[in-house]
């Protein structure tokens, strides 16, 4: 057995947001990274900027965070930063989980071994990979908690979804999909959930087949929903679409530690045995229909709305928000989630009001820098 798990404190954050570089004559997409990362490479911030697959983007990360405050502060600081950097090179930054009009066949693999490595292997995938995520880390005490958690969490699933949904358009369409940055994640054939394994002694000799195989090499190379991070001790929630503003995605982050607090004061490991049987439904209602999705109850096996879920589960995790100061970020995704407005929404207003995806990502780019 040589995957071993590195305990964390549990509950603490950690976020990792993927920006879009975009030009500001025409917003589109622009090979940005480098220069963009040298301009700030001697700057003083919590956390890392670096580089992500191709030349158009760039990751941003906490450090190990306490809890909503912590992981603001930080975002916000590293927001900052970027942005006087982007505007003495006349760069927009922009969240949002796809570029609206973006050809995927101009986009160039950023220089690094593993890209380099992954374009290989996906060939047009890795160029078509230029989609926008947020990824929440939430520490936990050991492997077998983390497999534990994993599953649990699960269930919530088609809430991030909903809540972070940013990527309405593609290749200059409307999608009709609130998150169509799912869909490109699905292409690759380790997506989709973590298997059902009962502990991490199970989860290890899974590892060790797949990489007696020849498929894997390490744990990056799983594209799962929510997958264990053992060198982090970490379990990582990676359904949401990066949001427009560095607020919403803290809000997020928070909403996820509530979540993880209540599900570890329930002793039972075990996923329901249906919970698998309606994932990918669930998960397809909530980025087709974001708020308005209908989703499959694994126990009852009635239908809900997953607007009316969102809203019950966040009044119901309120005590758990203010345990971690931080009730104000639940309340700003209740307050989201009564009006059924996410990001895919307002995204869809700004085209109904200026009648171009390029005006789209302008605003897309003020959000990002406002808020």
């Amino acid at each position: 057995m040589t995957l071993r798990f590195k305990p964390s404190q549990p509950l603490t954050l950690g976020v990792e947001l993927e920006l879009q570089l975009v030009n500001t004559r025409d917003f589109n997409l622009t090979r940005g990274a480098s220069d963009l990362l040298a301009a700030v490479a001697k700057a003083k911030h919590p956390g890392e900027i670096k580089p992500e697959i191709t030349e158009s983007m760039i990751e941003i990360s906490t450090s190990i965070c306490t809890g909503y405050a912590q992981v603001l502060d930080e975002l916000q600081t590293m927001r900052m930063v970027l942005a006087g950097a982007a505007a003495r090179l006349n760069l927009g930054i922009a969240g949002g989980g796809t570029h609206p009009f973006q050809k995927w066949s101009e986009r160039r693999i950023y220089d690094a071994p593993r890209f380099r490595r992954v374009s290989e292997l996906y060939g047009y995938l890795a160029k078509q990979f230029t989609v926008f995520g947020q990824h929440v880390h939430i520490g936990v005490r050991s492997g077998d908690e983390a497999v534990r958690l994993a599953h649990a969490l699960a269930r919530y699933v088609p809430h991030f979804i909903a809540l972070s949904a940013s990527s309405p358009f593609s290749l200059g369409a409307d999608t009709q999909f609130d998150s169509s940055r799912l869909n490109v994640v699905n292409s690759f054939p380790l997506a989709g959930f973590m298997p059902s394994v009962r502990d991490w002694e199970e989860f290890e000799l899974y590892f060790e087949s797949m990489r007696g195989y020849g498929i894997v090499e390490s744990m990056k190379d799983f594209y799962w929903d929510i997958r264990p991070k053992p060198e982090y001790g970490t379990i990582e929630l990676r359904v949401c679409d990066t949001p427009l503003t560095v607020g919403r995605a803290a809000e997020l982050a928070a909403y996820a530690q509530a979540i993880v607090a209540s599900l570890r004061e329930n002793p039972a490991w075990a996923p329901h045995p249906n919970l698998y049987l309606v994932y990918n439904y669930n998960r397809f209602q909530a980025c087709r229909f974001g708020f308005a999705a209908m989703i499959v109850d694994p126990v009852g096996r009635q239908h809900t709305g997953l607007g009316d879920e969102i809203v019950a589960t966040l009044t119901r995790l309120a005590p758990y928000a203010e345990r971690f100061g931080s009730g104000a970020a639940l309340a700003g995704l209740l307050k989201a989630a009564e009006a059924r407005m996410n990001d895919a929404r307002e995204l869809r207003n700004v085209l109904e009001r200026h009648g171009s995806l390029a005006d789209v990502v302008r605003t897309a780019c003020g959000r990002w820098m406002q808020a």
